[in-house]
Formats: structure tokens, C-alpha cells, sequence
């Protein structure tokens, strides 16, 4: 095994934060090798793989999903959804998926559901009858939607990295996202009918139906610009993430739950959000460049290829690994390190890069709600004050939809890769 991999390796299990432990790696093993001035190369590798256009698109969809988190289009996307599945038996957890399927058209981020719908959903649920644990569970399941449905922005680190298009993936987002949001509604039926769930509320009436559609249709808009404008080709991906700004800002001055003096705040925390991203994919860029370097891509297509040519069968290896990175390294980085090793095999085998693209994203999105180290457990569990292992048995009964929708979506690529087609992209 390459040095480089190896004081990786040792430098994430001694606890480095894997966004550093990337860099050290190939750093360490140059001065070792005594090669310093390889060390200047990987630098400007690192900083090569930040400093792209396209990436600018990430800073925008972050910035305009604090904006509608800080203003009132949260609450109005959660009345909306209250409205048309708060009669149903489990009302409230039914909300709470919903609100996360509308709400991941905004964000595009699953640590963003959780913050926003969790401090809202988990303290209403828990005055409904449901117990914290539950709630908190719900909420965790749900929000891994948010990177699934666009905007996306593991999508469009994704689409930068293997060089597909932005667009595709988004459209080949769309039913995946809807399908995970089904199954989880219906896991919650099945759920509500075995606990006897109560219900709270009786149908809305005709006026409060209006009321609400009113009030949430403008918010709701937001990802048929961003996805309509990208899929019509009126604008690139950067340009619709700075038609998503400038939507939320007016929409948020408009409905006068933002003032000027709330920018400067929501600009610092989009900035710092940007800044772990960026980081990551200027590290994991490094990282890449040193793993073509070492052929590492190439030997292992040749193992895989030695053990199957069936592509089915090397989906289903893929999940299996998918899933176990996913327990230990956040989706960003993940997609970062493993695409390039996993993309030349795929291309090998005719699998179509878009579907290979939406498999992995939706493993990686699941390790981010699986332990020991998803990031949305540990948002959770922050939010809700209750411990990770807790939450985690709570959430089996979703675990086993999150699985079931990624088996269709492996074995069925039509799912996937029908929406795509019929807007015309290449798949």
C-alpha cells in the first residue's frame, strides 16, 4: 500500500479531522521520500481544485439556504405540510418527512433539515404525545433528503469531480428523493397504526387550505427556478445559485422576516460553511492527484474486474463498500476520494455515469444518519438532547426503507435515469 494512503490512514485514526489527515498524507510521504519539492506541486494541486468557477455555485446554494432558514419560509413550508398530512394518523411525523422533502429544495443540505426542522418539529411532536426519541428519529431519516433532491451541493461537488453534468444529476435526484420521502411516510403509517398514534387534527378547511398554498407557494417556487432555469438552459448552475440568493433575499424582505442588519450574521455563517467545503475539496483534490500517481484506480478495476464483469453485481459490491465509508467519513469527502478510484470501473463496465452518480450519492447520504460518525446523529442528538445510541435504535425501521429505495434505485436504473432522458441529457 502507498505510504501516502498509510500515514493518511494513521492520521485519521489518531483523530486528525479527515479534511486535514488528506493533506498530511501525501505532504509527509513527499518529505519522507525526500522529495520536498513535490511538496510545492501538491500545493498548487490543492489550491487547483478550489479555484474553479463552478465551485462557486456551493458558497451561493449555502448562503441561500441560510437565508430562507433565517427568515419565515421554514415555519410556512412546515404549515403547509401540516395542512395537507397533519390529519393523518401520525400527523405530526408525517409533517416532519414532508416538510424535509420541501424543504430539501431550498437547502440541499441534510446538517440544514436537521437544524432548521429539528428545533421546530422534535419540541412540537414531543407536546403532541410522541416520545423525543422517536421525533428525534423521524427527523434524522427524513433529512437526508435534503442532499438528494436539488439543489444538491454533494451533486455539484460530484458532478465537478467526475465531470458530469450539473443538470442531469439534478434531474436524476428528483424521484429518488420522492421515493425515499414515500417510504419513509409509509414506514411512519405502519408505524402509527402499530403505536395507535392519535389524531390531532381533522382536515383542513377549504379557507385554511388557501391560506396556506398562499402563503408557502412563493417559497415553494424556489427549486422549479433553480432546477427549471438550469434543465431550460437559461443559466448555468452558478447563475441559478445567484438566482436562488436574490430570490430569498426579496422573498425574506418581502414577507419582512429579514432586515439589513440580519445579512452581516447569515453572510459569516454562509462563509464558514463555504470554507469547510472548499477546504475539503482543495485536500481531497491532493489526495486524488496522488492516488492517479500511485495507480491506485487502475489496480483496483483490475480487482474488481477479476472478481465480476456483471454490472449488477458490482453495484451491489459498491453499496456494500459505499455504505461502510459512509459509517466513517462524511459524504463530501467520500464522494472526493472514492469517485476517482470507483469511476474508472464504472466506465469499464457501461454503467451509465449518471446512475452510478445518484447510487452513490444515496449511499453516502445514508452514512450520513448511520453510526458511529454520521454527522446528521450527532446534529440530532444536539438538537434533541438525546444520546446518539438511542436515536440510532429508534431509527431502524427507517434504516430498512433508506435500503430498500437504494436497492431499487441500484437494480432499477430507470428511476434514475428516465427524467434525464426525457429533458434530453446524455445518460
Amino acid at each position: 500500500m502507498p505510504l501516502f494512503i498509510v500515514l493518511t490512514v494513521i492520521a485519521a485514526l489518531l483523530s486528525m479531522p479527515i479534511v486535514f489527515a488528506l493533506s498530511f498524507g501525501p505532504i509527509l510521504a513527499f518529505l519522507v521520500d525526500g522529495k520536498a519539492t513535490m511538496v510545492q506541486i501538491g500545493l498548487q494541486r490543492f489550491f487547483a481544485g478550489v479555484n474553479q468557477f463552478p465551485l462557486l455555485a456551493i458558497p451561493l446554494f449555502i448562503l441561500a439556504g441560510e437565508i430562507m432558514n433565517a427568515g419565515d419560509i421554514t415555519r410556512r413550508l412546515v404549515n403547509l405540510a401540516r395542512l395537507l398530512v397533519g390529519h393523518l394518523r401520525g400527523g405530526l411525523a408525517h409533517v416532519n418527512i414532508l416538510s424535509s422533502v420541501m424543504f430539501a429544495g431550498l437547502s440541499g443540505s441534510a446538517v440544514a433539515d436537521v437544524s432548521a426542522l429539528g428545533s421546530m418539529m422534535i419540541p412540537a411532536m414531543e407536546r403532541d404525545g410522541y416520545t423525543r426519541r422517536f421525533a428525534t428519529a423521524v427527523t434524522a431519516a427524513s433529512s437526508i433528503i435534503g442532499p438528494v433532491i436539488p439543489p444538491s451541493i454533494i451533486m455539484i461537488v460530484y458532478a465537478y469531480i467526475m465531470n458530469v453534468s450539473v443538470g442531469a444529476l439534478f434531474a436524476a435526484g428528483f424521484v429518488p428523493g420522492l421515493l425515499m420521502g414515500l417510504g419513509l411516510m409509509a414506514m411512519t403509517a405502519i408505524l402509527a397504526r402499530k403505536h395507535d398514534f392519535l389524531r390531532r387534527e381533522g382536515a383542513p378547511s377549504r379557507q385554511e387550505m388557501v391560506s396556506g398554498v398562499s402563503q408557502g407557494f412563493f417559497p415553494m417556487l424556489t427549486p422549479a427556478i433553480i432546477l427549471g432555469g438550469i434543465l431550460l438552459g437559461i443559466v448555468s448552475p452558478t447563475e441559478a445559485a445567484v438566482v436562488a440568493v436574490i430570490y430569498a433575499l426579496v422573498l425574506s424582505f418581502v414577507i419582512r422576516s429579514l432586515t439589513l442588519r440580519d445579512i452581516p450574521a447569515l453572510l459569516a455563517t454562509a462563509s464558514r460553511s463555504s470554507a469547510n467545503v472548499l477546504l475539503m475539496i482543495g485536500s481531497a483534490s491532493l489526495f486524488g492527484w496522488m492516488l492517479n500517481i500511485a495507480g491506485v484506480p487502475q489496480d483496483l478495476a483490475r480487482m474488481v474486474l477479476g472478481l465480476t464483469e456483471n454490472p449488477i453485481v458490482f453495484l451491489l459490491l459498491v453499496n456494500v463498500v459505499l455504505l461502510v465509508v459512509g459509517m466513517f467519513l462524511d459524504a463530501g469527502p467520500a464522494i472526493l476520494i472514492v469517485g476517482p478510484i470507483l469511476g474508472p470501473t464504472m466506465l469499464g463496465m457501461d454503467i451509465s455515469p449518471i446512475h452510478f452518480a445518484v447510487v452513490m450519492c444515496l449511499n453516502l447520504t445514508i452514512g450520513l444518519a448511520t453510526p458511529p460518525f454520521g454527522l446528521v446523529l450527532f446534529v440530532s442528538a444536539a438538537v434533541s438532547k438525546e444520546p446518539v445510541g438511542a436515536i440510532v435504535r429508534a431509527m431502524l425501521p427507517f434504516y430498512v426503507v433508506h435500503l430498500i429505495v437504494l436497492l431499487a434505485i441500484t437494480l432499477i436504473p430507470a428511476l434514475s435515469l428516465t427524467l434525464p432522458k426525457l429533458l434530453g441529457f446524455p445518460v
